[in-house]
């Protein structure tokens, strides 16, 4: 039972540092989209682009992936490959800065399509308070609605996520 236990908090930390990983890359590209693009003119330099995309804990997390399922293990590597095409363009792109921001917007949609695979999946990661983040969307309820009616928010499902220790 212990030996069981040790395996879902294991499982559960993978899932977390991943996350914390694609949630970094997201919210780094989002913050300096138009930034980097403009040092990008300026300086001649890549390296904003292609720090923005930098993976932090991807790195060596081969053996730790064994811990997700199959289906955990194909959604991180779609996320990861999608991500590669974006650093592997950042990197080696001749294209002037116009180009290039319009490149990076479609290498962008497709990136975003498959962080929402991946959050749907993996489940968002622990903020640094410990609490975790839920997904909700706002809904109206129909059979009352009027402008005074509040928007109730739904829960969206979550797969497979341990409660924080």
């Amino acid at each position: 039972m212990a030996r069981r236990k040790k395996a879902d908090e294991t499982t559960a930390r993978v899932r977390n540092l991943l996350a914390l990983d694609a949630a970094g890359i997201m919210r780094r590209l989002a913050a300096r989209r138009e930034e980097m693009f403009l040092l990008f003119s300026r300086l001649r330099s890549r390296g904003p682009l292609v720090e923005t995309v930098a993976s932090r804990y991807a790195d060596g997390a081969f053996a730790q992936l064994i811990h997700l399922t199959e289906q955990e293990q194909a959604v991180v590597d779609h996320f990861y490959g999608r991500l590669d095409e974006l650093r592997w363009y950042f990197t080696y792109t001749e294209d002037m800065p116009g180009t290039a921001h319009q490149t990076f917007s479609a290498l962008h949609r497709r990136l975003e399509e498959s962080y929402r695979l991946f959050v749907e999946t993996l489940g968002l990661p622990v903020q640094p308070d410990g609490v975790r983040v839920v997904n909700a969307e706002a809904v109206r309820q129909e059979d009352t609605a009027t402008e005074a009616t509040p928007v109730a928010l739904a829960p969206l499902p979550r797969r497979r996520r341990a409660p924080p220790a």
